[in-house]
């Protein structure tokens, strides 16, 4: 299962169906009621900067999807019933949003009171048609200020179907995508041989890991000793977001439509070979990967010293592992990568930064930005070209032993962007990088670059245990950036 653009993955055209969500309530609450959940921090800034967004004229858009295929003719009943049954297990999913008292309320609608509704879209002739059809009708119909947050369906053939969701950022994390996978295949599997869906009726809420964060945090001052680790990391660089370090060529204040491109870095073997070479000195594979791309950027021009920000999952902390929601908590991470450093030096360097990391990641990111950079937060967006870092081995997911039969991707799309953010997915067709950046001539120089070099800096690791001579200076430029290969189809 990797991450790459929509545009990208080849869909063999077919009928579309769409099932609708619905209410038999009016609402999840009336007009006078008062709030019974809050939003968790992450989805409370999440609709702030949608509000106000909308209201300054200047909306802002993104999803996360997800695809993946089903052998044989559909039963169509029964994915519906596989779909409803995953909406209403997890809470999060059946979550309507709304300002009450200056607060944002989270108030879920009861399960027995939805209901599906079927509707065919049309007959698609090409894959190209149906793909212009997918991108336009997830940028079109998710609104992070509209109920429901997500669009369900599925591309209808004699002998397959591919099913698709495309959802909001503020009901899920990329993490989530995996176990829409699991559970809804589960359960119409399930459902086609005549049983129950095999999964239990409700699963852990994120609303209740909402609610124990602001029970936490929501207190806490710019004071409280919980920062500190935040705190020396912005001494040290002098900004609380550390500064993706290579050109780009932004202006400030600027918002700049997107570039989303993917790529293979290693294949199956390579990559194998690669965790080889990482837990011989010590680390892991996304250290690696952390270190290669610290040298990389360093060879291109940046500092020695490697600061970014890193996503960390918190869903292993409390059980949550199989829940739907946003759970994830971003963290500043340094390590040195100066020059005449090898890749045991480097990455032990990583291994001490994260670990350090780690041992403060209680604080969310959202209550850190507001307490330590309020001038920031109150932006919309990120103030300039953020260093980011996010690495997924999609074979720890739930489901992933059927991952080659059941061929999932995931997709995610932004309007508009001011950086360049990176993704890394290790699955069983080996290490795969989704990177989106602004579109600028300045930008697709720097990341064309900085991508290639990578590309060849994890192939020395991979080949000869360590880094062999400043690639970013050296590496030939390819002639034409190649697709990935056949998309999601696994080698096909």
């Amino acid at each position: 299962m990797r991450q790459f653009p929509l545009e990208m993955h080849h869909v063999a055209p077919g009928r579309v169906v769409e099932w609708r969500l619905r209410s038999t309530a009016a609402e999840a609450c009336g007009p006078d009621d008062e709030p019974g959940r809050r939003a968790s921090f992450n989805q409370e800034k999440h609709f702030n900067v949608a509000e106000e967004s909308r209201a300054a004229d200047d909306p802002v858009a993104s999803w996360i999807a997800v695809t993946f295929e089903v052998a044989g003719r559909l039963d169509e009943p029964a994915l519906a019933q596989a779909l409803l049954a995953f909406v209403q297990r997890h809470e999060v999913l059946r979550c309507a949003f709304r300002r009450l008292a200056g607060e944002l309320a989270c108030e879920p609608f009861d399960p027995a009171e939805l209901a599906l509704e079927a509707e065919t879209v049309g007959a698609f002739e090409t894959s190209g048609a149906l793909r212009d059809f997918l991108v336009e009708r997830f940028t079109r119909s998710i609104d992070t200020l509209s109920w429901p947050l997500f669009v369900m369906g599925a591309v209808l053939r004699e002998d397959s179907a591919t099913v698709y969701l495309a959802f909001d950022h503020i009901v899920c994390d990329g993490m989530s995508m995996p176990i829409v996978v699991h559970e809804v295949l589960t359960a119409y599997e399930a459902l086609c041989r005549g049983e129950e869906s095999g999964l239990p009726s409700a699963a852990p809420s994120y609303l209740d890991f909402a609610d124990e964060q602001r029970r936490r945090y929501l207190s806490i001052d710019a004071r409280d000793e919980r920062l500190d680790y935040w705190k020396e990391f912005i001494a040290r660089g002098g900004e609380f977001f550390p500064r993706f370090p290579l050109d780009l060529g932004v202006e400030p204040d600027r918002m700049y439509p997107i570039v989303n491109e993917a790529s293979t870095l290693l294949d199956a073997a390579e990559t194998e070979v690669y965790e080889k070479t990482c837990l011989a000195v010590g680390g892991k594979p996304f250290m690696g990967v952390l270190a290669a791309v610290a040298v990389c950027l360093r060879e291109a021009g940046g500092p020695g010293v490697y600061r970014g920000l890193m996503p960390v999952s918190e869903r292993g902390r409390e059980g949550w592992g199989n829940s739907v929601g946003w759970f994830v908590n971003t963290m500043p991470i340094e390590f040195d990568a100066s020059p005449g450093r090898d890749f045991a030096q480097v990455m032990a360097g990583v291994r001490a930064g994260f670990n350090e990391m780690i041992s403060h990641i209680d604080v969310p990111f959202v209550r850190a930005w507001e307490l330590l950079a309020p001038e920031e937060f109150a932006a919309r967006s990120w103030p300039y070209p953020v260093n980011f870092f996010s690495y997924i081995d999609m074979r720890r997911c739930q489901g992933a032993g059927r991952h080659d039969e059941w061929r999932p991707s995931t997709h995610v799309w932004s309007a508009r962007a001011n950086g360049a953010c990176s993704w890394f997915q290790r699955d069983a067709g080996g290490l795969h990088m989704n990177s989106l950046y602004v579109d600028t001539p300045a930008a697709r120089r720097t990341m064309g670059d900085f991508q290639e070099a990578l590309r060849l800096t994890v192939q020395q690791i991979a080949r000869s245990g360590g880094f062999r001579r400043p690639v970013a200076l050296t590496a030939p430029r390819r002639p034409e950036r190649t697709p990935l290969d056949a998309a999601a189809g696994y080698g096909r």
